[in-house]
């Protein structure tokens, strides 16, 4: 089963996918559409799940540090009610504190350049996503 990691801000959507064996998980792309157009989000992220055959997806879900919901947490739990009703499929919600955090310093300490981790941070947060749920799974 293949399964497809989503960090969605309010104009990206980094994605990541599984290996079939659900081990490593894998950034494919940070897909940009206008602001808080879920939308064109559903159908970017509907196109790369059919060309990935996906099967389940895990989405991030950016709660307060305090744990409580917020803003964004209430727009990506309105994505997960579109993409479920979209595709039928499981979409799991992940805690996402800090991932965003841990992409830029995992890039930091590989030395890339100001725009190249611009480019790459969300896709690297959705792979953290989809890894912390992969790793929990086993």
């Amino acid at each position: 089963m293949k399964i497809m990691g989503l960090d969605l801000g309010n104009r990206t959507v980094g994605i990541a996918v599984s290996d079939y064996l659900e081990v490593i998980a894998t950034p494919i792309g940070t897909f940009r559409f206008e602001e808080q157009d879920l939308n064109t989000a559903l159908k970017l992220v509907l196109e790369a799940a059919k060309e990935h055959s996906v099967d389940k997806f895990v989405l991030g879900l950016p709660k307060n540090m305090n744990g409580s919901i917020g803003f964004q947490a209430e727009y990506c739990l309105e994505f997960k009610k579109m993409l479920e009703e979209a595709t039928k499929k499981e979409v799991i919600m992940i805690d996402e504190r800090l991932t965003t955090k841990m992409a830029h310093q995992a890039m930091l300490s590989a030395d890339l350049s100001r725009n190249k981790r611009k480019k790459n941070v969300d896709k690297l947060a959705a792979s953290i996503i989809l890894q912390t749920y992969l790793d929990t799974k086993r």
